[in-house]
């Protein structure tokens, strides 16, 4: 059975999407810890990270690079923080999260509630800072 995340690579869940190539996708987090949390994944349903071939983690991490460059060009902040948790959905996730202050990448604090729109003139200007 495919993964929320895959559903959404498929095109049968709608995401506001940040960029993709052929093997990684990027869109952002609709229950973001802030504005501009975004996911980085494989095109390639793996469950674990560390279950993924040398070249392809490799290139993931090159391409959330190249995300979270956008994101911090896009989103006023400090630093973009890296997580990799990977419980919640069974398909490798990197979450990159705008920063000011070292508890902002804490996922027990409560998200933001953005609506469709916010959420898509966030996309439209990550995407626009994204080469």
């Amino acid at each position: 059975m495919s993964t929320i995340f895959t559903k959404i690579v498929n095109g049968e869940i709608p995401c506001h999407k940040i960029a993709e190539d052929d093997m990684y996708f990027a869109f952002l987090d609709i229950s973001p810890l802030a504005m501009g949390h975004t996911l980085v994944i494989p095109k390639a349903e793996i469950d674990y990270i560390f279950d993924l071939e040398d070249e392809v983690l490799a290139g993931l991490n090159l391409f959330a690079k190249r995300v979270a460059k956008a994101v911090e060009k896009s989103i006023k902040c400090k630093r973009i923080g890296v997580a990799v948790i990977g419980l919640e959905v069974p398909h490798t996730h990197i979450h990159l999260v705008p920063l000011n202050a070292i508890g902002d990448l804490n996922f027990a604090n409560p998200k933001l509630s953005p609506s469709q729109e916010e959420l898509s003139e966030v996309a439209a200007k990550i995407r626009e800072n994204f080469k």
